[in-house]
């Protein structure tokens, strides 16, 4: 008799983990999706974003009325919500202190 309930507990006890394996592995299957879905929504955001960068930089102008070179500036916000155009070399030297200033 005990040994039956032995033998019955260990089969249970493998039932019960190959339904945990079955449900993990359906919601392996729906993370992967939405993870798809995800990677697809930040691609459309970066491409969007993007053509908007191109877009303000081909209407900007300098002081002469000549194009603002992208190669040389870039768009910055700021947290208050206001934008500036400044030139990559201040730009990198803002992210290298924002970074000091996280790793502190």
């Amino acid at each position: 008799v005990a040994a039956q309930k032995c033998r019955k507990r260990k089969l249970n006890a493998i039932l019960n983990l190959e339904e945990d394996v079955c449900n993990l592995q359906t919601q392996k299957e729906s993370l992967k999706k939405e993870h798809s879905q995800c990677s697809k929504s930040i691609n459309q955001i970066k491409q969007k974003l993007n053509n908007l960068y191109h877009d303000i930089f081909s209407r900007l102008r300098d002081d002469q009325g000549r194009p603002v070179n992208p190669r040389q500036y870039v768009i910055n916000c700021s947290s208050n919500g206001s934008v500036f155009i400044i030139p990559k070399h201040l730009a990198k030297s803002e992210q290298d202190d924002r970074k000091e200033q996280k790793e502190k």
